[in-house]
């Protein structure tokens, strides 16, 4: 499958503002890469962006999976 690669930035105060669905955000994170769909993602450094890869059949999957992420 082909890869694909996300890069974003986050809103401001983002880490105040996901606190509440972080649970819910690693659990969908964990099943993604069980499913072997993501290969990694995580902030930058400074917080400021956000770095994934996913292994997915086509773009929309992971539109789909980013939408659907309580961080979203």
């Amino acid at each position: 499958m082909p890869k694909y690669v996300l890069f974003g930035s986050y809103c401001e105060n983002a880490l105040e503002k996901r606190t509440p669905y972080r649970q819910d955000h690693l659990e969908g994170l964990k099943q993604q890469q069980e499913a072997g769909i993501l290969i990694t993602i995580g902030p930058t450094k400074d917080n400021t962006k956000v770095f994934g890869i996913y292994d997915a059949e086509n773009a929309e999957k992971v539109k789909e999976l980013i939408e659907n992420d309580p961080y979203w």
